[in-house]
């Protein structure tokens, strides 16, 4: 049995080394974005994943605020190869920050108070969701992504630089762009350790 889906999602893979020869546009690229997001199921359909899509000199800075957080935690003597890896996500077309809007689940939990602690949890899926989306939809388009986790770290700069709400929390961040180098295989557990089947 064929599965076009599956065979999208076998695709998928985490590309760290990322140019900007991209033949989409930037309208392109936002819109597939944006869909991905909107289609991504949520609890109660909260709808709670926020997005801010960075492209050129906009993606840049914010790999350069991520280096200036890392410089305040990582010895100098010792920096070189982590700048080396950040400058790698910068050289992609663009970045995607994806977040939470924290006042929504808020506004769940007190709407819904049996339900108050897992509205937390139950956002986490969403973003998960939300941030797999948008991965396997850029594969699908050709363009190569990772998907990293420097949060809080650049948190605080990153929100006055482009002046988000308050409310919005950074869960993960995916540089993305053009693949300047072959994708390595995925390699798998034995299936016998991930799945029961029963009945």
């Amino acid at each position: 049995m064929t599965n076009a889906f599956l065979e999208t999602a076998k695709r998928r893979r985490t590309q760290y080394s990322i140019g900007r020869n991209v033949t989409l546009s930037k309208d392109q690229i936002t819109d597939l974005i944006e869909t991905a997001i909107k289609q991504a199921p949520s609890s109660f359909n909260s709808q709670s994943s926020r997005a801010v899509i960075l492209f050129g000199d906009q993606s840049v800075r914010f790999w350069d605020l991520v280096k200036d957080a890392l410089r305040a935690v990582v010895p100098a003597e010792a920096f070189a190869p982590t700048e080396a890896k950040i400058d790698g996500f910068a050289a992609g077309i663009g970045t995607v920050l994806f977040y939470e809007d924290q006042d929504v689940i808020k506004g769940l939990q007190e709407q819904f108070p049996l339900y108050a602690d897992n509205f937390p949890v139950w956002s986490e899926h969403a973003s998960g969701i939300a941030q797999y989306a948008v991965w396997t939809a850029l594969s699908e388009a050709g363009i190569g992504a990772s998907l990293q986790h420097y949060n809080p770290l650049p948190d605080a700069a990153a929100a006055a630089e482009w002046k988000l709400p308050a409310s919005w929390k950074l869960r993960a961040q995916m540089p993305f762009g053009s693949h300047e180098a072959p994708i390595g295989e995925k390699t798998y557990i034995d299936d016998a350790t991930r799945f029961r089947v029963f009945g």
